[in-house]
């Protein structure tokens, strides 16, 4: 193994235990309603063969499942998986949930009519070989759709103040940028894209309850403590609650947290 292909290795490895941490099941229910638009920005029709990358505990699955299509959700934290079964079983949806890389996909070439991803490929190291990967299982005439954070937006703040504390490892393209209409066109080329802003908001009884939540559940955050030991504690916890100030649109109390991201249709050119 090359060094270059090692420290690959090993970047995918820290990032799969970083989403394997807390549970990003319990994060994802407050963001199901992007699942339920994702399908229907894409027209997702009954009887299509769909793909959900980096599916998770499978809310974008689900949702297309209720739609009459045939669902298969790749991920590679087993953990999430077994959550997304759980839930397809109690719905009674018959979802296929695989172990797998978003770089690296299980799956056959020219598998699925729509290749489908909820805030997940864009975290893929390798952004070039997941976005050549969606193209390869996709059928001629299909398309991808996607929910992607975007850079300018609150989630692309709090990645930024985490960084202040635990930077990334150099050379590593930000996710965010995959909510970037050019960057897009790079990991796509010669595709059609269609750029569609929204807005998902994050509801919680206070901005203390949102730093304990995120702290417990969120990986990247729980994992960015334990990063900075009790010596960083203080001041990772005074920059997030700056973060939930300076975004909180609440007129109460309460913490109401906008999120702004874009939904994206690519038909890849043929």
């Amino acid at each position: 193994m090359t060094d270059d292909a090692a420290a690959h290795a090993n970047l995918k490895a820290r990032q799969q235990a970083t989403w394997a941490s807390g549970d990003f099941s319990v994060v994802a229910t407050m963001i199901t309603i992007v699942s339920e638009r994702l399908c229907e920005t894409v027209d997702l029709r009954a009887g299509r063969r769909v793909l959900d990358v980096a599916t998770g505990s499978g809310n974008t699955a689900i949702a297309a499942a209720r739609r009459f299509t045939t669902v298969t959700g790749v991920d590679f934290v087993p953990a999430l998986l077994e959550r997304g079964r759980a839930r397809a079983a109690a719905e009674g949806l018959s979802i296929e949930f695989l172990e797998g890389d978003a770089e690296d996909l299980p799956v056959p070439d020219a598998a699925f009519d729509v290749v489908l991803s909820t805030f997940g490929v864009m975290f893929a190291p390798d952004q070039a070989r997941a976005g050549a990967e969606m193209c390869r299982v996709l059928r001629p005439g299909g398309y991808i759709g996607m929910s992607n954070w975007i850079p300018d937006g609150s989630v692309g703040d709090l990645f930024r103040t985490v960084a202040k504390h635990v930077p990334p490892p150099p050379g590593l393209d930000p996710p965010t940028l995959w909510g970037n209409e050019e960057h897009l066109h790079k990991l796509f080329p010669g595709a059609q894209i269609a750029l569609t802003r929204r807005t998902v908001r994050i509801v919680m009884p206070s901005m203390d309850f949102w730093i304990a939540y995120f702290r417990r559940w969120f990986g990247p955050v729980l994992k960015a403590f334990e990063a900075v030991g009790p010596d960083g504690e203080a001041a990772l916890e005074a920059d997030l609650r700056e973060f939930t100030a300076r975004n909180n649109v609440s007129d109460d109390d309460t913490l109401v947290l906008p999120q702004d991201y874009v939904d994206v249709v690519v038909r890849p050119a043929r």
